[in-house]
């Protein structure tokens, strides 16, 4: 082993100060130490991003739903004209966009949606529909009206239920 001599203030002699550097034992620890610690935040990370996802889908789900519902209420209400066999509901999303033109009013229209939103899940503004018609647990749209958005994603949620069942 090597050794630095250094002397001390005077009238104390000589002192020994060991090498400087790090011991193999020692960088081994370090690196086993920050392995661990990676290791365990990406998982966390990961379930971060997934979990903001879904936070963004039960928003995006709340926003088209609750301007569905809206149209609805209009159409109840008398406010709007209502298409034969709609049952009161949008023939579609883009109508919940584009708007409609309120009745007994020149150029005023209701419009319920700014835009239709991204899915986090898909990536894309491609959701699927369900009229009032169609079954509860429908995965093709009958095409009437739309009552009801859901996902398109086949994924299984954090929570263990399934995107398509939100």
């Amino acid at each position: 082993m090597q050794r630095a001599f250094a002397t001390g203030a005077p009238g104390l002699g000589r002192r020994e100060f060991p090498a400087a550097g790090f011991s193999l034992l020692e960088l081994i620890v370090t690196v086993t130490i920050v392995a661990l610690l990676a290791a365990v935040a990406i998982p966390l990370a990961r379930n971060a991003i997934v979990r903001e996802k879904e936070v963004e889908l039960r928003r995006a789900l709340r926003e088209m739903r609750v301007a569905i519902d809206r149209y609805k209420e209009a159409s109840d209400l008398g406010l709007i004209e209502v298409t034969i066999d709609t049952e009161g509901y949008p023939e579609s999303l883009e109508v919940l966009v584009e708007g409609v033109d309120q009745i007994g009013a020149v150029d005023r229209r209701f419009r319920f949606l700014r835009r239709i939103p991204i899915d986090p899940m898909t990536e894309s503004a491609d959701w699927g529909l369900r009229s009032y018609q169609d079954a509860p647990d429908a995965t093709s749209w009958g095409g009437g009206n739309v009552f009801d958005v859901y996902t398109r994603s086949g994924a299984t949620a954090l929570d263990g239920t399934r995107y398509q069942d939100w």
